[in-house]
Parts: C-alpha cells; sequence; structure tokens
C-alpha cells in the first residue's frame, strides 16, 4: 500500500493529498477582492506551489476544473490560463460558473496531476 501524503492538512480539509502517484488539489483561490487576472494568477500560483510539494508540476496536470463567480469573465480567466499552460501539455478541463465561498472570490482552481 502506498503511504498517503497530505499538505497543509487543517481540521476540515488538506490542500494537497498526494497518493499512488496522483497528486489532488484542493481549490486554489486568491485574495479575496482581487481582479479575475489577478485572481487566476495567483490560484495559479498556488497550484503550481503545491504541485511542486507533490513531486508534480504543471506540465503533468491531467484534469483541472475551474469555477467562476461569473461566466462573463471566461476570456479574462483564460487569458491568464492560456499563458501558464504549457505547450503540449493542455490537460482535460472543465469550467463552470458557481457561487464561490464568499462573494469577493471570482475563481477557483482544482486540479488532478500525476507525480514525476
Amino acid at each position: 500500500m502506498s503511504d498517503i501524503k497530505r499538505i497543509e492538512t487543517g481540521p476540515r480539509m488538506s490542500q494537497a493529498v498526494c497518493h499512488n502517484g496522483l497528486a489532488y488539489l484542493a481549490g486554489q483561490v486568491a485574495k479575496p477582492g482581487a481582479s479575475v487576472t489577478e485572481q487566476t494568477r495567483e490560484a495559479l500560483a498556488q497550484v503550481d506551489r503545491l504541485l511542486a510539494e507533490c513531486g508534480s508540476d504543471k506540465t503533468r496536470i491531467l484534469s483541472a476544473q475551474i469555477w467562476l463567480a461569473d461566466m462573463a469573465d471566461f476570456a479574462e480567466m483564460n487569458a491568464v490560463w492560456d499563458g501558464w499552460v504549457p505547450a503540449g501539455h493542455a490537460p482535460a478541463r472543465a469550467t463552470g460558473e458557481s457561487a464561490l465561498a464568499t462573494p469577493d472570490y471570482k475563481v477557483e482552481v482544482i486540479v488532478v496531476a500525476a507525480q514525476n
């Protein structure tokens, strides 16, 4: 049986769980109130950081879910995402609209990646 590695574990959740060659990240958000561009950049920076702690990186992302508070922000979020995803390494992805944890959150990013 493989060990389970939990990263930044609190009473409710872990920010990442690594197990059996996969890294599962919790939804990553940014400072509330920032622009969609800033929130997307910050959330993706958190993804990069957590994947590194799991022994992975953005070239190994298998799937991504992106939640937007307003689908009107889809193009603005994609402008950041498109510059962040390495060419030839785009994961399977779904994007939807949802009420997020607070009205000040505009973007939440959830990924599953293969470990190195």
